[in-house]
């Protein structure tokens, strides 16, 4: 692992330092009196997912005229499909001909930062980056350098049946979480004649909010020490996390233990829970549904819960976010410019513009303003501000992929292990997938 890091560090100086002596970029061109960089004659290439071309277009076409005023160049924004933007990236990095920024999820970023495949920025040249989300950061940064920039996110929230609360005596969302615990208790008591029913849905494969209770006990997943991982669960804080989770799961969900949350949305449409903890846009998801499932192009249609949800952040809490950054290919001739080209695109004035599409901005000093510019997103800002991510471990891929999370937390839930043994098992296989 050490001669991995080493290595990749090496790879880095090179391909920067070629990049800062280059005579055919932009790397070292002329400036003008306001510090802008010349770019007259030159354009720049963008890709973008498709969710900007169909959310937020005005915001990208103004960043780019105001970067075209400032410097002359012009931008060619292509547009891109999430079902095949890697493979399409993969191919285009083994050329020459790259686009100088390129959008990817925040989960996606890591591979890319460990191959070197780009460059690294200056926190310090951007707008809030004092203050940029964590759970975006995060996939930015590898041995003490930031590969790209913190874009939008989406958060985690909690989602409940408005009727039931009230049907229960609930008066409000709980601000705490021994008022989640109690609200549940009521719930479930309110119910008691529905043998179906479980005041919370968590499915008991949801490893991203398994991790969120380990985190709000002040625990860990996995950690570096020198040139090793060492998996985090069985120490003490992340056990009182993992126990606190079990134990909510077990008094007050139905859900399968061996399931995901995929279709979480979908199943608590059905009406047989009071709470779940979703991605803010699932509660959208619960209410309307394509009539058939298997057509993309089905139509919508209400489910029972329809007009009877609402969201507030999960207490004590924090939040996975999932989210966009912007990085710079090392292979671009053009990096100055693409700086400045992110600059002007992840300025406030592009976040407030973002936040009318109803997206968080990159910063938490930007999520109070956008909880009261846009009522619609204020339980997913107010969730923001307190957010993680994953270990930045070069094979944390293989974790994921090899379900050692999900595995845990399905046999601590049948009962097939304790949550010492789980948590002691987990770590065990993070250990060696770790540092294989």
């Amino acid at each position: 692992m050490k001669r991995k890091i080493v290595a990749a560090a090496a790879i880095a100086a090179t391909l920067l330092g070629a990049a800062a002596c280059g005579s055919n970029d932009d790397n070292s061109p002329t400036t003008s009196a306001s510090g802008a960089v010349d770019g007259k004659g030159k354009t720049l290439k963008v890709w973008l997912m498709v969710d900007a071309q169909s959310s937020w277009k005005g915001v990208v076409d103004d960043a780019s005229k105001r970067f075209t005023d400032a410097t002359g160049a012009q931008v060619n924004v292509e547009y891109q499909q999430w079902a095949n933007h890697l493979t399409k990236l993969d191919a285009t990095l083994a050329g020459s001909d790259v686009p100088d920024v390129i959008e990817l999820g925040n989960t996606e970023f890591p591979k890319y930062v460990f191959s070197q495949a780009f460059a690294a920025i200056n926190p310090a040249d951007y707008e809030n980056s004092g203050t940029w989300l964590q759970g975006l950061k995060g996939a930015c940064d590898f041995e003490g350098q930031t590969y790209c920039v913190p874009y939008y996110a989406g958060a985690r929230v909690l989602i409940y049946r408005t009727d039931l609360f009230k049907k229960a005596g609930i008066a409000a969302a709980p601000k705490s979480y021994d008022e989640f615990l109690s609200d549940a208790d009521k719930l479930q008591t309110a119910q008691k004649s529905d043998a179906k029913f479980g005041a919370v849905y968590m499915p008991g494969q949801y490893w991203y909010a398994a991790m969120s209770w380990v985190k709000a006990s002040g625990g860990d997943i996995a950690k570096q020490d020198g040139d090793k991982w060492v998996g985090q669960l069985s120490q003490p804080s992340s056990i009182a996390g993992l126990q606190k989770w079990v134990d909510m799961v077990k008094k007050y969900s139905k859900a399968d233990p061996t399931k995901n949350e995929n279709d979480q949305a979908g199943i608590f449409a059905q009406g047989e829970a009071g709470m779940f903890y979703g991605n803010a846009w699932e509660q959208g998801a619960a209410e309307q549904v394509k009539k058939d499932p298997n057509d993309p192009n089905s139509p919508l249609v209400d489910t029972k819960v329809k007009g009877k949800l609402a969201a507030a952040p999960m207490p004590d809490v924090p939040s996975f976010l999932g989210g966009s950054n912007l990085g710079i290919p090392a292979k671009s001739q053009n990096k100055q410019l693409a700086a400045q080209w992110i600059k002007a695109f992840t300025d406030s004035t592009s976040m407030a513009g973002l936040v009318k599409a109803n997206a968080l901005p990159n910063s938490t000093s930007l999520l109070d303003k956008a909880a009261t510019d846009n009522p619609a997103i204020a339980p997913a800002a107010l969730a923001a501000k307190s957010s993680w991510f994953t270990p930045n471990a070069e094979k944390w891929a293989d974790v994921e992929k090899g379900n050692i999370l999900q595995t845990m937390l399905t046999d601590v839930l049948t009962g097939k292990k304790s949550v010492a043994d789980g948590a002691k098992w987990a770590d065990d296989q993070m250990n060696t997938t770790l540092n294989d």
